[in-house]
């Protein structure tokens, strides 16, 4: 299950996105299980609201979607300035807690940038599915260690290093040392998205 304060619960977000997505696309709650890999009763209680995903489910429906991740966690429109404090803002972690991501920008309109800070705890690896091809990351590390496996590609980011690569195969973010590590992303799509 999906980490959020109870203020920014993001299951009842997720559903209703979902249900809407799915149905304008005319998939039948099956269909999308086989494109996703995620069984139907996940799917069906993800849209009631029952169940909060975990960020690797969220990408997977994403994917089979076509859209982009943030399609499924957006609200309604707001105009003018945005001020996105923290204690309010949307976070995902894993399943077990020890990766999360806080999005740092709006989700309600047309855009092809996002702008995440990802948290990874000491020893702890996050797996990433393949992105819509087109997508890159550009990733910093500000605080710890982090190794980047993109296909057979192996890298080692100290606290200030970056790195842009695309993310349209599977890749793994993982903190070998002993302190947590924060990253900021800045994922670029190769369309509008939003």
């Amino acid at each position: 299950m999906a980490h959020a304060d109870s203020s920014t619960d993001l299951a009842p977000i997720v559903g209703r996105n979902l249900r809407r997505l799915r149905t304008q696309r005319g998939l039948s709650l099956e269909r999308l299980a086989k494109a996703s890999g995620v069984s139907r009763a996940m799917l069906g209680q993800i849209e009631l609201g029952q169940s909060a995903p975990t960020i690797n489910v969220i990408w997977k429906i994403a994917r089979a979607l076509a859209i982009p991740f943030s399609a499924l966690i957006s609200t309604t429109a707001q105009s003018g300035t945005r001020l996105m404090r923290s204690a309010q803002s949307k976070r995902l972690a894993s399943h077990d807690g020890s990766f999360s991501s806080r999005a740092l920008f709006p989700f309600d309109e047309p855009r092809r940038v996002e702008f995440y800070e990802l948290r990874l705890d000491a020893h702890a690896e996050e797996r990433a599915d393949a992105h819509p091809p087109g997508t890159m990351e550009n990733l910093v590390v500000t605080a710890g260690t982090v190794e980047i496996d993109r296909g057979e590609e192996h890298h080692v980011l100290g606290q200030g290093d970056a790195i842009l690569f695309e993310a349209d195969v599977a890749h793994v973010y993982r903190n070998p040392g002993n302190v947590g590590a924060v990253m900021y992303l800045v994922m670029t799509y190769a369309e509008t998205v939003g």
